[in-house]
C-alpha cells in the first residue's frame, strides 16, 4: 500500500504513522469490507495516493449497528463521572498528538497546517467540554398540586445514534457529534466523508486507547457509490434512534425523509450562504481583516463562510480597494508549506463550481477585481477572487460557492441590507460590522440566521449553540444545547398514599 504521509518532517514526534488506520472499526475490531473492496484517499494538493480504506456497505453497517445496540445498555449504565474520565483521557490524547493529527488532516484535506492544528485543538476542546457537561445531567423535581403524589423528570440517553460527517472539517465535526453522544450515554455508528476518512479513524483509534469500551464507537467507511447504501442502512433500522448529519441540503432532506419512517431524532446542519454586512460607520481595516478570515479560511470551504458581501454604497470603493490589496498578499500552495494561507480545493468538481459561479457573474455584468481562475500551480489550486458589482440576478448571489470567491454588492439603507441578507433559503451564519450599538441590536434581531458575528470574522466556541434556520437545518451542536438531540425526557409520577 502506498503511504506517503511525511511524518518524518515533524520536529518532535516522527512516530505519527501509527495513527494512520486503513480499516473500519466495528465492535472494537479493525476490519475490512466484506467484499474486500477498497477506495483511494488522495492528497488534494498533488493527487498522490495517501491510503486505501475499506469500501463498506449495508452488511457492515448493520453489524456496526448491532454492536452499538449491544454496547448501549452497558455504556449508559456507566456512571457519568466514569464516562467523563474516558472522554477526558480522549481529550488528553488528542492534545498530545495534535501535530500528528494536524499533518494527517492536511494530507487528506489540504488546508494549511496551522489551520489543521487549530481544528485539532478545537476538536479537543469539544471533547473536554462534554466530558464535564455529561456529569451535569441530573433529574429535576416537579411541583405537584396533589399531596399524595411526587413527580420528577429524568433526561436519558436516546440510544444508538448515527453520525455522518463532512470533509471540510473532518476532525471537529466528529467531536461535535460524538462527544455529546458519548457524554449522554449513547453509542454511535459514524460514517466519515469519503475524501477524509483517515482523520476520523485516527480519532477512533485514540478513543479506543482512552479506554472506550467495544461497540460504543463504530466507524464504517465508504466512497460515493457506497454512501447511499450505508445511509439507507442507518435510516431504515429502527434501532438507530438519532441521526446527526452535516452536509448538503439535498442529502440532508433525503435523510430526513428516510428517517421519518422510524421517527428518529434529527440534527441537521445543511450549509449556508452567509451575508457579510459592512455599514458606513464600520472600522474598515477591521472589516477587511475579518472578511479575509470569514471568506478565505479553508479556501472558502466552510458552511459559515461569508458568501455575500453587502457593502454600504458610501464606503464600497474604499472597502473593495483595501480588500483587493489584502487578498493579493495571500499565499496559495500546499498546506504543509510554511507561510501558505490557502490550500487546494478538495477536488475538480469544487473547482468547476467556483469557475461556473465566476463565469456566470462576469457574463451578467460583474467586474473581476482580483483572481478569477485556476492558480498558476494548477491542479485544484484556485486564485483568491473578488467580484465587484454583483447583483441579485447572478447565481453566486443565491448559491453556496464553497470556494475562495468574494462577491461584493452595494446597499444604501439598513432595511435594504436586511432584506438582501434574508433573501436566501439558508440561515446559518451572518456577519455585521458597525459601531452603532442601536443598529447592531436592530440588525442582529432582524437577521434570519442561527448565529451572528458582530465586528469579528469568527464565532465558533464549544460553549455556544451552532446550527441554522430555514434550509440550513435543525438542531444545535455545542454548549448545553448540543446534548438535547441525544437525550429523551421522561416524566415520572409516584403515588405515596
Amino acid at each position: 500500500m502506498d503511504m506517503r504521509l511525511p511524518f518524518s518532517t515533524l520536529p518532535h514526534r516522527p512516530s505519527g504513522q501509527e495513527l494512520v488506520r486503513t480499516a473500519g472499526f466495528i465492535d472494537g475490531e479493525w476490519v475490512g469490507a466484506d467484499r474486500g473492496a477498497r477506495f483511494e484517499v488522495r492528497n488534494p494538493a498533488d493527487r498522490t495516493l495517501v491510503a486505501e480504506v475499506p469500501n463498506m456497505g449495508a452488511s457492515e453497517t448493520r453489524r456496526a449497528i448491532q454492536a452499538a445496540v449491544a454496547a448501549f445498555p452497558r455504556w449508559r449504565a456507566v456512571p457519568p463521572a466514569q464516562r467523563s474520565a474516558v472522554l477526558r483521557r480522549w481529550h488528553e490524547l488528542i492534545v498530545e498528538r495534535a501535530d500528528d493529527l494536524a499533518l494527517l488532516l492536511t494530507t487528506e484535506q489540504g488546508k494549511p497546517l496551522p489551520d489543521a492544528r487549530a481544528e485539532i485543538l478545537q476538536t479537543a476542546t469539544f471533547v473536554e467540554w462534554y466530558a464535564e457537561e455529561g456529569k451535569r445531567l441530573g433529574s429535576s423535581t416537579l411541583p405537584v398540586a396533589d399531596p399524595t403524589r411526587r413527580g420528577w423528570v429524568v433526561r436519558e440517553p436516546v440510544g444508538v445514534c448515527a453520525a455522518i460527517t463532512p470533509w471540510n472539517y473532518p476532525a471537529s465535526s466528529v467531536a461535535k457529534k460524538l462527544a455529546p453522544a458519548l457524554a449522554a450515554g449513547c453509542t454511535v455508528v459514524l460514517k466519515p466523508a469519503e475524501q477524509t476518512p483517515l482523520t476520523a479513524l485516527a480519532l477512533a483509534a485514540l478513543a479506543e486507547l482512552a479506554g472506550l469500551p467495544s461497540g460504543v464507537i463504530n466507524v464504517v467507511t465508504g466512497d460515493g457509490s457506497a454512501a447511499t447504501e450505508i445511509g439507507r442502512a442507518l435510516t431504515d433500522d429502527p434501532a438507530v434512534r438519532m441521526m446527526s448529519f452535516t452536509g448538503s441540503g439535498e442529502v440532508g432532506r433525503e435523510l430526513m425523509r428516510q428517517c421519518a419512517a422510524t421517527v428518529k431524532n434529527l440534527s441537521l446542519e445543511l450549509g449556508g450562504h452567509a451575508p457579510f454586512i459592512v455599514f458606513d460607520d464600520a472600522d474598515l481595516d477591521l472589516a477587511v481583516e475579518c472578511a479575509v478570515k470569514a471568506k478565505f479560511r479553508n479556501s472558502g470551504q466552510m458552511c459559515v463562510a461569508a458568501n455575500r458581501f453587502l457593502i454600504h454604497a458610501d464606503i464600497y470603493d474604499g472597502f473593495a480597494a483595501r480588500l483587493v490589496e489584502r487578498v493579493g498578499q495571500l499565499e496559495v500552495g500546499p498546506g504543509v508549506v510554511p507561510g501558505v494561507q490557502l490550500g487546494p480545493l478538495i477536488d475538480e468538481l469544487a473547482v468547476a463550481k467556483v469557475a461556473r459561479h465566476i463565469d456566470d457573474a462576469v457574463a451578467l455584468g460583474a467586474r473581476l477585481l482580483a483572481g478569477g481562475k485556476v492558480h498558476a500551480r494548477g491542479g485544484t489550486f484556485f486564485e483568491p477572487t473578488i467580484l465587484g458589482d454583483v447583483t441579485d440576478a447572478m447565481a453566486i448571489a443565491h448559491e453556496e460557492t464553497f470556494g475562495p470567491v468574494a462577491p461584493l454588492m452595494r446597499f444604501r439603507t439598513e432595511q435594504e441590507a436586511i432584506a438582501i441578507a434574508n433573501a436566501s433559503e439558508y440561515g446559518l451564519a451572518s456577519y455585521l460590522f458597525s459601531r452603532d450599538i442601536s443598529r447592531i441590536l436592530r440588525v442582529t434581531e432582524a437577521l434570519e440566521t442561527g448565529a451572528v458575528a458582530v465586528n469579528t470574522g469568527s464565532f465558533t466556541t464549544e460553549a455556544a449553540p451552532f446550527g441554522g434556520v430555514k434550509q440550513s437545518g435543525l438542531g444545535r451542536e455545542g454548549g448545553t444545547w448540543g446534548l438535547d438531540s441525544f437525550l429523551s425526557v421522561k416524566h415520572v409520577t409516584l403515588g405515596i398514599g
